[in-house]
């Protein structure tokens, strides 16, 4: 079984993550699981009303969306495989459910060899046309920190950087609360911050998380289910 790919892109520092991060990020290709999370964004979305109309544009990406709510269940898997091209990649599918309108968000995170390191980079909504490098550090208190970076936009044979006045940044950091109930939970908060514009994006939240068989017990490392794969895959970073 490969090496994960957080711990890949972290090296000596995975170590230093709380035993329930590392537990959480230890998932990798050919386990023959995936990983399921329920539980309830404090809050989610766009709280700027006036941006709202402009997402709703961007709705079918699965990437970003208009609504915004507090107290909103939510669903994630998280799916360790080999991508088409052959690298170590983690697919999440996050159902977000909204009072009469459920919304996904989807993205799928691989590694490369970049700069002489592992390096992540994040493919964002379903035709992965957005994409990200990622910068992960652990704080003291063994807190995993992620910052996406230098985005980039793929359109048909264009590869368009965006300039930083334009990138919007996203700021993440996943913990696990001993205190979030009788036995723990995970908990997450981000921020998605565009210059110009301000907070674009937030949610924030606590969940439980648990690993499932997939069925027939398959360890392919390659193998992805049908209903989480993207409409297109993309290789270009």
């Amino acid at each position: 079984m490969s090496t994960p790919i957080y711990e890949q892109a972290l090296g000596e520092d995975f170590r230093r993550l709380q035993p329930e991060l590392q537990d959480y990020f230890s998932l990798a290709p050919g386990s023959g699981q995936y990983g399921v999370g329920e539980g309830t964004f404090d809050v989610v979305g766009c709280r700027q009303a006036w941006l709202r109309p402009l997402l709703r544009l961007t709705g079918s990406e699965e990437a970003f969306f208009p609504e915004y709510g507090e107290g909103v269940p939510f669903r994630i898997e998280n799916h360790a495989h080999l991508d088409p091209f052959g690298r170590s990649s983690l697919t999440a599918r996050r159902e977000i459910r909204f009072p009469g309108r459920t919304r996904m968000f989807q993205d799928t995170t691989s590694v490369t060899g970049r700069h002489g390191r592992s390096q992540l980079v994040d493919y964002v909504g379903r035709y992965r046309r957005l994409v990200t490098d990622l910068n992960l550090s652990v704080t003291a208190d063994g807190k995993l920190r992620g910052v996406s970076e230098a985005s980039r936009l793929l359109l048909g044979p264009l590869r368009i950087p965006l300039p930083g006045a334009l990138d919007a940044k996203a700021y993440a950091e996943q913990w696990w609360d001993p205190a979030g109930g009788p036995a723990g939970k995970h908990r997450i908060q981000v921020k998605v911050i565009q210059p110009q514009i301000g907070l674009v994006l937030v949610y924030a939240g606590s969940f439980d998380y648990r690993l499932r068989p997939y069925a027939g017990g398959n360890r392919a490392q390659a193998f992805l289910p049908g209903y989480a794969q993207p409409d297109r895959w993309e290789n270009r970073v």
